[in-house]
């Protein structure tokens, strides 16, 4: 009923309709039902089961569709196609828009990157089809109620209407979209948010004044439809993003256009057409007709136009289900609001007439007369046994199909459970989903290489979906086939040259393979496609510092300092990483001859490392501090410094850097001319750090160690009795020791 926003023709006059006219059915259903009295309530359980019973309600959902949404669709293509005269009246919509999609849907099936496009308009025109049904009925009501709203009152609740959907729809936009299904704009909240708090101001000072207006000239009774409906337009489009601005809980745009916004939207539909359809049967003459018989009709319809394609798509053509799924979904959607915009206007008299209980003129003969396609289905529709044991077969068909269809999503949605999991991919093996819910099932049951295979059928069954052949190349990352997962990523280059998250990982697994000029030329290609990639950045310093290219390595530690200090929040847990990058920069500018510079970093990476309290990467930047203290010619500094490193050192923490700071301090100390025995000392103590991790280190110090007991000679012996506490006394030398006097 999303046309009713459409101008519809001014009442000069009061309207004269009885009060006993004022209800479709009865007051409590009209309130609960059709102006969505009960949204309240529905919303704060869906929300309740959604977080405490994500499972059940998901299958309790998926169930609801059947019951509400699949057949609201049927009950605007019963309309549509129903008669010749309304097949012919919206042709355009009924063959020629039908086609377009219908088009549209086989591209989407060999050309994935179209299926978001679709999916997203499908979400974003979903709320606009919700507001324009609750304006619709809003005037309907009034009108009913013989409010006979003016102009102005009408623009206005017109008005505030259209800025509720605005209002969602910044919300939907703003910043990145967290579902690769939907597009969003990107919008900075910056902008979006004082947008908003206008937008929502204005609903509610328009609609009230609007409300208040039209109140005072009438009763309590024939305003309370009209503000039923403003409230659940409120609670529909004001209240989540409201939720959204002050608690910073997002309000996912596929939860609120096809979650229990669509179930309520779904049933006030089914409210309003049953009514339409009631009164135009027995306009006609049909006095039998049944609401009961009306609804399985549209149930075996609904589940005719959703269930049924995706199925066969799937086993057939060897489609993935969970996308084609989306595509029949979306696309339905789409036809039925084009669809539904052009029946449902005010302005039509036959509209009018039923809805408003105003008169109705009577169809002729010609207007009566079936459409082509029930003219050549008639004996299919006709009271022979044989037709109506069709019917009945293909009711039956129908519902069974359904049965299967939920099964496949009950088993489907126990993500935890492997026998479930390996039953839903039983009856639909080409669907992705389900194989990467199996993937992680089969892994976490220590299966891995059968969730690897789950991973690769699902990136066999969607080439086109860059998210299922990244999950099969991280599989394979995670499963150490590094060469077959190098392979893969090359592959997905391919056909996403400049997929960030690709290049860098390929870089990764071609340094791990050996290959360090494609690493490097992958981590370039990402930096020139998105500068602010902080780990492109990083890896290609780790490069240059390994290949000893120093200089450049710092100007990607810079870029990657820019980008941490841009984004704090997004490096929290990563303060050793910026801290080691800090010290990588200030040894560059060190060996570069830039003293100054590099004293600025040691520094600054000393405050950084205690102000966060990692005491290893303090110690470092001492340690290497120190080393440029000793080269300027400031001996004390750097005596005072390494004895600092050292003081911070755990070696239960860090045994190896422990050992290497007694190694450095060591040495500093024989080339100042301080006593063997303390250089000794410093050699015992590393050693002994060393002792329990045997190699090439321990054998270096160990030489080292033996050429300063041969330089003590026969004071050696004494010395290793004592080196504990000649160690602590190497430690506590004072910085006068190291003047040039001394």
């Amino acid at each position: 009923m999303s046309s009713v926003l459409a101008a519809e023709p001014e009442q000069s006059g009061p309207a004269t309709i009885a009060t006993r006219d004022l209800w479709i059915y009865r007051p409590w259903i009209d309130l609960l039902i059709g102006c969505g009295a009960w949204s309240a309530p529905l919303l704060l359980l869906a929300f309740y089961a959604s977080s405490s019973f994500s499972m059940a309600w998901a299958v309790a959902f998926y169930f609801l569709a059947l019951l509400f949404n699949y057949p609201h669709f049927m009950a605007t293509v019963y309309r549509a196609y129903h008669t010749q005269t309304e097949f012919q009246k919206y042709r355009i919509f009924t063959v020629h828009v039908a086609f377009l999609l219908a088009l549209a849907g086989v591209i989407a099936h060999i050309w994935f990157p179209l299926l978001p496009w679709i999916f997203t308009l499908y979400i974003c025109w979903s709320p606009w089809h919700y507001t324009g049904q609750n304006f619709g009925l809003l005037m309907m009501f009034a009108r009913r109620a013989g409010l006979s709203p003016s102009s102005a009152e009408r623009n206005a609740i017109h008005s505030s209407f259209v800025a509720s959907f605005l209002l969602l729809m910044l919300s939907f936009h703003t910043g990145a979209s967290a579902d690769p299904m939907i597009l969003s704009l990107g919008l900075p909240a910056k902008f979006t948010l004082p947008a908003r708090g206008i937008l929502a101001l204005f609903y509610v000072a328009a609609t009230g004044w609007a409300l208040r207006s039209m109140a005072r000239r009438s009763s309590v009774r024939a305003i309370l439809a009209p503000l039923t409906l403003a409230v659940t337009q409120f609670l529909w489009f004001l209240l989540p993003a409201l939720v959204e601005l002050f608690s910073g809980h997002e309000v996912p745009q596929t939860r609120y256009s096809s979650g229990i916004l669509a179930v309520l939207h779904s049933a006030q539909y089914l409210w309003i057409t049953s009514y339409y359809q009631r009164r135009e049967a027995r306009a006609a003459g049909a006095v039998q007709w049944k609401f009961w018989r009306y609804l399985v009709t549209l149930i075996a319809g609904g589940i005719a136009l959703f269930i049924p394609g995706p199925w066969i798509v799937s086993r057939v053509f060897h489609a993935d289900f969970a996308a084609s799924f989306l595509t029949f979904t979306a696309l339905v959607n789409i036809h039925h609001f084009v669809l539904d915009g052009a029946l449902w206007k005010l302005r039509d008299s036959r509209v009018s007439g039923l809805l408003l209980n105003t008169e109705v003129k009577t169809r002729d003969a010609a207007e009566a007369a079936p459409s082509a396609f029930e003219s050549a289905t008639g004996w299919l529709t006709g009271s022979a046994t044989a037709a109506r044991a069709v019917r009945i077969g293909a009711v039956v068909l129908l519902f069974s199909w359904a049965a299967v269809d939920q099964i496949h999503f009950y088993w489907a949605s126990k993500a935890e459970n492997l026998t479930a999991l390996q039953r839903a991919a039983k009856l639909n093996p080409d669907d992705t989903s389900v194989q990467v819910r199996l993937a992680r099932a089969e892994i976490a049951a220590g299966n891995s290489g059968a969730g690897l295979e789950a991973l690769k059928h699902a990136a066999a069954i969607s080439p086109d979906n860059f998210a299922q052949q990244e999950a099969y190349g991280r599989g394979l990352i995670e499963a150490g086939r590094d060469a077959e997962a190098c392979a893969q990523y090359a592959k997905i280059l391919t056909r996403w040259p400049r997929n960030i998250d690709a290049l860098v990982n390929f870089g990764l697994l071609a340094q791990r393979l050996g290959h360090a000029e494609e690493a490097v030329d992958s981590w370039e290609r990402a930096v020139d496609a998105d500068p602010s990639q902080a780990n492109a950045q990083l890896y290609l310093g780790q490069a240059f510092e390994r290949r000893g290219e120093l200089q450049a390595a710092a100007r990607h530690y810079r870029a990657y300092l820019q980008i941490v200090a841009a984004h704090p929040g997004e490096f929290r847990d990563k303060k050793s990483a910026v801290l080691a990058v800090y010290i990588k920069i200030a040894d560059a500018d060190a060996a570069a001859n830039h003293p100054a510079e590099a004293m600025q970093g040691y520094n600054a990476a000393i405050e950084f490392a205690a102000k966060v309290g990692d005491k290893t990467l303090e110690s470092l930047a001492l340690a290497h501090r120190a080393g440029l203290q000793e080269k300027q010619g400031n001996a004390a500094a750097a005596a005072q410094s390494y004895q600092r490193a050292l003081a911070l050192d755990d070696p239960f923490a860090d045994a190896r850097g422990a050992a290497s700071d007694w190694v450095n301090y060591g040495q500093f100390l024989r080339r100042r001319h301080q006593p063997e025995r303390f250089v000794f000392a410093c050699m015992i103590r590393a050693e002994d750090l060393l002792s329990t991790t045997p190699g090439d280190e321990l054998l270096a110090v160990a030489r080292v160690r033996s050429e300063s007991e041969a330089r003590l000679g026969r004071e050696a012996s004494a010395a290793r009795r004592m080196s504990e506490a000649l160690a602590k006394e190497a430690l506590s030398l004072p910085a006068s020791a190291f003047t040039p006097n001394h």
